[in-house]
């Protein structure tokens, strides 16, 4: 049965066979494995997945293509559809085992930095590959002093390890999109590198700094609410950090960020 993409839904099938296998061959399956494929509306990988692994939980949006999933796939064994938005999901909520699943999907342009935000949510899955717009993609693997570099940079890469599995071109979809993708691998550091106190710090830091990225870090710092930080209070961080806080903040890497951030917490705490 043909289903009419959705725009609202940023709907784009993946219709190159060869790319679908490449992008599932990442996910380097074992039989005990559980999967969590985020939007895979007409089953494209889906299809690859299905008996490779002992759990297979779908999460689509769309009613009409969830059930013609649970239709074509009532008869294989482990596979479960579940018809909502994986943003209103907590891993935990579908899984009893959320730090051991594998992720994949190829998520809407439109909501991407929410659901990479949502999935690297403690607990995290144990990896995600997840089809991208290629400029996102850019933004998450950016190194520090170039203009992709920025909030969604930190943010990732603070928890866990990112790198390209292949670039995907618009003529591999149906409709094609405007931009070509990207699939990326993200695997959450373990054992966590932060704990969780540290983590809400570094998001505020992170806000705050990229809210202004064109001002010294030093002013940024001394004009919010949550430091307030002194001139004295400055040359101590430079001198406690080793860092030159008249620097821009995209010239600051993530774990630039991590000692920034803590440095601060001990300066509040002292």
């Amino acid at each position: 049965m043909y289903h009419r993409p959705k725009k609202s839904l940023g709907q784009n099938f993946l219709i190159d066979g060869n790319l679908q296998r490449k992008i599932v061959g990442a996910l380097r399956l074992e039989l005990e494995d559980e999967v969590l494929e985020i939007g895979p509306g007409r089953g494209a990988l889906t299809r690859h997945m299905v008996g490779e692994c002992s759990s297979l939980i779908l999460v689509e949006l769309d009613r009409e293509l969830a059930g013609r999933l649970e239709a074509d796939f009532r008869d294989s064994p482990g596979v479960r559809v579940v018809n909502g938005d994986i943003l209103k999901f907590p891993l935990d909520s579908l899984s009893q085992e959320p730090s051991s699943l594998k992720v994949v999907g190829n998520i809407p342009y439109n909501i991407t930095s929410p659901i990479l935000f949502h999935l690297l949510r403690r607990p995290r899955p144990r990896e995600i590959i997840l089809m991208v717009q290629k400029e996102v993609g850019e933004r998450v693997l950016a190194e520090s002093g170039g203009s992709a570099f920025g909030a969604l940079t930190v943010g990732v890469r603070s928890v866990a390890n990112v790198e390209r599995v292949v670039t995907v071109p618009s003529s591999a979809f149906r409709p094609r999109p405007a931009v070509d993708s990207v699939v990326l691998r993200i695997e959450p550091f373990r054992p966590e590198p932060l704990e969780l106190h540290e983590e809400e710090a570094l998001r505020t830091l992170t806000r705050a700094a990229f809210q202004q990225r064109r001002k010294q870090f030093q002013t940024i710092l001394r004009g919010h609410p949550s430091w307030g930080v002194s001139r004295e209070q400055i040359a101590g961080l430079e001198e406690g950090t080793g860092f030159d806080l008249r620097r821009r903040p995209e010239t600051f890497s993530p774990a630039d960020f991590i000692a920034l951030s803590r440095a601060l917490q001990e300066l509040q705490d002292s």
